[in-house]
């Protein structure tokens, strides 16, 4: 189904979005962000006390250096970040997401225990499982991503970890993977798919 079979104006704006964040123009910033929050939207990630955010600054120490990660997009409540996603930007630079994914859950990890010390009175976490998501047009991949306190130190100490850091990835399984990032959620089949993942990730949204 298309945008013209939309029943209301939120779901033609959503159907809409779907093709302009399918087709990237080259050299410029995709609509997959403007796609990203209305689908989370439509979803019910944002529920209350959670808000989306996008180009979402935070600062971050790595080998003893000051340094700054901006944020695609987040969800984030009164404490804490508590989902990040990140666009899948081959088509205009050839960069892996992956890396810059992980780095950004670091990030996020000692932000949230730095805002549990400073403003919360709550006890900062040893580990969490950090909750991302990678997207190439609208066809999304999961993650979970462990961090830990000692991650964060070795980073920010210039020291090799000594734990392998481990990272889950859910691809989700469509009825034609070969055409995965051609067909995205333009196909009806593909669409109820990826959204039933959506629906399953959010236990992990927390």
């Amino acid at each position: 189904t298309g945008p013209d079979d939309a029943a209301d104006d939120s779901v033609y704006e959503l159907l809409h979005m779907i093709d302009l964040a399918m087709y990237p123009a080259p050299a410029e910033e995709s609509a997959v962000d403007d796609f990203a929050v209305l689908l989370l939207c439509a979803l019910r990630y944002n529920m209350r006390g959670r808000v989306l955010r996008t180009r979402k600054d935070i600062p971050l120490v790595i080998c003893g250096e000051n340094r700054h990660a901006k944020m695609d997009m987040c969800i984030v409540n009164q404490n804490k970040i508590l989902l990040l996603i990140q666009e899948d930007k081959q088509h205009m630079d050839n960069s892996d997401p992956e890396p810059q994914l992980i780095a950004e859950a670091i990030t996020v990890f000692a932000a949230n225990n730095q805002t549990c010390r400073q403003t919360s009175n709550l006890t900062p976490l040893d580990s969490k499982i950090m909750a991302r998501i990678t997207m190439k047009g609208t066809t999304p991949i999961f993650y979970k991503i462990k961090v830990t306190v000692a991650l964060v130190t070795s980073i920010r100490g210039e020291a090799y970890p000594q734990e392998a850091t481990t990272v889950y990835a859910h691809i989700p399984n469509i009825p034609r993977p070969n055409h995965r990032w051609s067909e995205g959620m333009k196909p009806l089949d593909n669409r109820q798919v990826i959204l039933s993942c959506y629906e399953a990730f959010k236990q992990f949204v927390n």
